[in-house]
């Protein structure tokens, strides 16, 4: 029977993506792995492999194809043996095969959210869904992320896969998974009926609504593309899930700009005479708030309804500003490196984040995430917190300010931080002594080295 191919999520809140380019045209064979085309999502462009044998019979969306949504049948593969012209001509149709999705090269497919209004922060992995029936376990309705030997051993064993919780990337279920089920140990539990009597949000004013205010001819309408409704709707759920409070403090930054001017005077360059890297303060920010939450390991969590989630490294997420809204690449194991490979790293997540060439893996997850707007003036602010993070840094700028020490007034560099807390995971005095180590490292940076 003809196989119907996907228009797979690539991220766990993509909804709709952009059918790019094909790279492979009808009639043309393809076999597991495979790059078949490029797909644009609200946060990268990537190529998407095949993951069965067969020849394309027929491409049902052109390449160009904007807001194509997850699910829909973009392609239908003919199998070993089958008829191509027959299978191009059929119908699509999800009981004529299971339906399969093309997937990334780089992670496996991430489910999106059952209710996109309630979606995480950016960046972040899906909250925890209720239990479906199989053919809609662990995404999208008709599409399981689990791998095929999977599968194939929950099927031996009677076990439905919808059921089971899965370990692999952004929770696939996995053959191990599977033999964990089968002691008892893995399965979702039944979802809860919501409570008739649960508080209601509010409802926003409609478009038209608001659009009535305004003089008909005094404005244009921009329509949002995907990365704009992403960040709305997670933020928005951030907001009104996570029960933040903020902690701000003031860091005397003297010592941290002399080192820094000594470090990026003293490093080796390459043969056209360039520095082989360039210290930022930023750079600085991230590592001792890596450090810092090693020094304070309670606070390096993320909350989940069945237990606290008490990370090993500091995976810090840095945000970055992009055309259309930001994404926060993740320096991963942060507290193990230098200053100049976090500064490099930094470099090159910038400048692929602002051409949409990160892969999910470079922006999903992390343990807590650091917003800097000093460079744009900004002395205070604050941040919203990213899911599943427990926290993030909001990070002024350095200025000169009078500042009193042995009763004598001096001018120091100073710079105010402020740290959003989520108050579910970490209380107020847990959060002080997180903010505490912080000041104690970014002022005394030699500290970060010990």
């Amino acid at each position: 029977m003809p196989i119907n191919i996907l228009m797979p999520a690539l991220s766990p809140t993509m909804e709709k993506g952009n059918l790019a380019k094909w790279l492979k045209k009808e009639g043309d064979k393809v076999k597991s792995g495979d790059v078949i085309a490029e797909i644009e999502t609200d946060k990268a462009t990537m190529e998407v492999e095949a993951i069965d044998e067969g020849t394309i019979a027929k491409i049902l969306v052109p390449e160009g194809t904007q807001d194509v949504p997850v699910n829909d049948v973009i392609a239908v593969l003919a199998g070993e043996g089958e008829d191509v012209k027959a299978a191009g001509s059929a119908k699509p149709s999800a009981s004529a095969a299971p339906p399969k999705a093309a997937e990334a090269p780089a992670a496996a497919p991430a489910p999106a959210p059952a209710a996109p209004k309630a979606a995480p922060a950016p960046a972040a992995a899906p909250a925890p869904q209720a239990a479906a029936p199989a053919a809609q376990s662990n995404g999208h309705a008709g599409r399981m992320f689990s791998s095929p030997l999977a599968r194939r051993l929950a099927k031996e064993a009677g076990i439905d896969v919808g059921m089971v919780t899965g370990t692999g990337p952004h929770g696939r279920v996995v053959a191990r998974d599977v033999e964990q089920a089968k002691s008892g140990k893995g399965l979702k539990a039944p979802a809860a009926a919501p409570s008739a009597g649960a508080p209601t949000i509010a409802p926003t004013m409609s478009d038209k609504q608001i659009l009535s205010l305004f003089e008909p001819g005094s404005y244009d309408v921009v329509p949002h593309d995907g990365m704009r409704r992403t960040i709305a709707q997670r933020l928005t759920a951030s907001i009104q899930n996570v029960p933040h409070f903020y902690l701000t403090i003031d860091c005397d930054i003297g010592k941290l700009l002399a080192a820094r001017e000594e470090i990026n005077a003293a490093a080796p360059k390459d043969k056209e005479k360039k520095p082989l890297y360039k210290i930022s303060v930023n750079d600085f920010v991230i590592k001792a708030m890596a450090v810092a939450l090693q020094k304070i390991p309670n606070c390096n969590v993320s909350w989940t309804e069945s237990g606290m989630v008490k990370h090993h490294h500091s995976d810090v997420g840095v945000a970055v500003a992009m055309p259309g809204g930001l994404i926060t690449p993740i320096i991963r194991k942060a507290e193990t490196k230098t200053l100049s490979t976090i500064s490099n790293e930094m470099k090159d997540f910038a400048a692929r984040a602002r051409s949409r060439k990160l892969k999910p893996e470079e922006y999903q997850g992390g343990t807590t995430a650091v917003s800097n707007l000093g460079m744009f003036g900004i002395s205070h602010f604050t941040a919203v917190i990213n899911p599943p993070h427990a926290t993030i840094l909001a990070v002024g700028t350095s200025e000169e300010r009078p500042v009193v020490r042995g009763g004598k007034i001096e001018i120091a560099s100073m710079m105010s931080v402020t740290l959003s807390c989520d108050h579910r995971a970490i209380d107020g005095a847990l959060g002080a002594e997180l903010i505490g180590a912080f000041k104690q490292l970014i002022e005394n940076p030699v500290m970060m080295m010990v």
